[in-house]
């Protein structure tokens, strides 16, 4: 079937692509990350490569893009740049049907070939790829490999990363670690390498500022230096960097702790455990996870062997559930969480607090990563059709933790109001003593030394 394929596709490597194919199919590397410039044909490429894989071997086959409705825009329903439709390069001979709704196509050797999106990929836990291209890594979610990859190790399946960058996130964090192992192919290349442009079409578009200089430099020569456009925080991090502001942040035991969430339902809870000592607000700790309630993060929180001041939460958590009529602030009191409810605020104001608490923030680099990873990837959603970014938040990965300390930037001034000196000895006491606190040690049931 295969020969049939190259006898009937049009596609032909272009020169610089030729290392894929060759890392994948001769030289027997099932791990491939390939950073290269816009516009270099990544997923014309790596479209290719995933179809040659389903042909040579049967096994499902993902295809997976930040979203899913990107999926079906940038490749399912799009044109490559010679005006080739990307599902004509399965020619029809080859095909046993097509599912366009679940944007899947079955080969005539029984492969299936599908298009996803990774802000959704928990729900593919369970089912056994042999194959994944992810595209735009450094916009995806970085658990959708997490997920995936037993899977991929229980089938000796291989799996191809492929992006441009965006500052240094987890796509910086795969390279880096790749660039070390004998068992990945890592491939970077810039455009005085691809050549896939002319070099005075960029000069062009910088003269004429149709990208800025930051872009320019991360699209076409693939550095990873520059901010994410568009990012809300990134310069703020890289202050913070600079600094030595990420860095180790102990726990200070004379202390409290407090915490801040951001629950979701469907979507995932983070909870961020914070110091304030000082004028400075330290983050030593964090915790994600989805598909779990209250209970679940109750018992998170208690197994950790902090003194707790305050637990913020955001304001809707006083909204009741249909189906009990009870709100998750008062559930959440049964289970011993007693929660501050940030106050309700707009998110452009909220983002503002964010900004003027980073001069004061630390947020240790080993345990809180993903906290940081977040705050850097922290958008505006981009409008495609008027080139211009919509003054709001894009609804990915990042968000999570980046709504989480937003919560906690905004409920800083009421922190302070409820931590004089008698009000943090009062909560020690109750740390230690129990709800009996106030009673002298000789009479108390339970007396604690």
């Amino acid at each position: 079937m295969i020969t049939e394929y190259i006898n009937l596709n049009k596609f032909t490597p272009r020169p610089y692509q030729y290392p894929l194919f060759d890392a994948l199919e001769n030289k027997g590397y099932n791990r491939i990350i390939a950073v290269l410039p816009r516009r270099a044909g990544k997923d014309v490429c790596a479209w290719n490569l995933i179809i040659r894989a389903a042909l040579r071997k049967v096994g499902v086959y993902y295809y997976i893009f930040p979203f899913y409705s990107q999926a079906k825009k940038a490749l399912w329903d799009s044109l490559t740049n010679e005006g080739e439709s990307f599902l004509s390069y399965i020619p029809e001979q080859l095909i046993a049907r097509k599912n366009r709704q679940e944007m899947s196509i079955m080969l005539t050797n029984s492969s299936v070939i599908q298009l996803l999106g990774s802000a959704k990929v928990d729900h593919l836990v369970g089912t056994n790829p042999r194959g994944i291209v992810f595209s735009e890594y450094a916009l995806q979610d970085p658990n959708a490999y997490i997920f995936l990859s037993p899977a991929l190790r229980g089938n000796d399946g291989f799996a191809v990363f492929i992006s441009t960058p965006r500052a240094k996130n987890h796509l910086w964090d795969m390279l880096q670690m790749a660039s070390r192992e004998p068992d990945w192919f890592c491939y970077v290349r810039s455009i005085e390498e691809t050549k896939h442009i002319p070099l005075e079409v960029i000069e062009k578009e910088r003269k004429e500022k149709i990208l800025s200089e930051d872009m320019i430099q991360q699209e076409y020569y693939c550095s990873f230096d520059m901010g994410v456009e568009g990012s809300y925080y990134s310069r703020y991090i890289n202050k913070m960097r600079l600094d030595d502001r990420i860095s180790s942040v102990p726990y200070e035991s004379g202390f409290p702790v407090h915490t801040s969430w951001d629950l979701g339902m469907k979507d995932e809870t983070t909870i961020v455990f914070f110091q304030c000592v000082g004028t400075t607000v330290r983050i030593i700790d964090c915790y994600e996870n989805s598909g779990h309630g209250l209970e679940h993060y109750a018992k998170v929180l208690h197994s950790k062997d902090y003194l707790y001041g305050t637990h913020i939460a955001p304001h809707d958590i006083k909204v009741r559930e249909l189906g009990t009529g009870v709100s998750r602030l008062e559930t959440a009191r049964r289970m011993k969480i007693p929660f501050m409810v940030a106050p309700d605020v707009s998110v452009a104001d909220g983002i503002e607090s964010v900004r003027l608490l980073m001069g004061k923030l630390w947020i240790d680099d080993k345990r809180c990563n993903n906290v940081v990873k977040a705050l850097e990837n922290y958008r505006q959603e981009w409008d495609e059709r008027r080139k211009v970014y919509k003054g709001y938040p894009l609804h990915n990965w990042a968000s999570h933790f980046a709504d989480n300390i937003r919560y906690l930037a905004i409920s800083l001034p009421k922190l302070s109001e409820d931590s004089s000196a008698e009000e943090l000895e009062k909560r020690y006491r109750a740390a230690v003593y129990g709800q009996d606190s106030s009673i002298p040690s000789f009479f108390r049931d339970t007396p604690r030394y």
